[in-house]
């Protein structure tokens, strides 16, 4: 759906995926494979997953964000957010990563 400010008309969507960081796993030795160990663990899953739609959808309301599609799998997440023109990609980017991860410690025991 076209929007329109007193500028511009718009109809902006991005595509956001990212994998979020696990803990490094404590019983290998070589640094190279714990470096790539942090990424592409399943813990997304359940509750956390449930947790974690909720939070996003929260973040857009608050800043004013279109939240089109969302969907958690179990190693990453796909974001499709409609946003202003005003607002850059990476703006977006990283209120949604930072402050889902502070809603989510802040609220939860169980870090991810």
């Amino acid at each position: 759906m076209v929007k329109s400010t007193r500028h511009a008309k718009y109809e902006l969507y991005y595509h956001i995926v990212f994998v979020p960081k696990s803990g490094r796993i404590s019983d290998s030795a070589d640094l190279a494979e714990q470096g790539s160990a942090q990424y592409r663990r399943s813990h997304l899953t359940g509750k956390t997953k449930e947790r974690l739609e909720t939070i996003f959808a929260e973040i857009c309301e608050d800043k004013g964000l279109e939240l089109a599609e969302s969907e958690v799998m179990p190693d990453h997440v796909h974001l499709f957010i409609g946003s202003p023109p005003k607002n850059a990609p990476s703006l977006i980017v990283n209120w949604v990563k930072g402050i889902s991860a502070r809603k989510y410690n802040q609220r939860y025991d169980d870090r991810v």
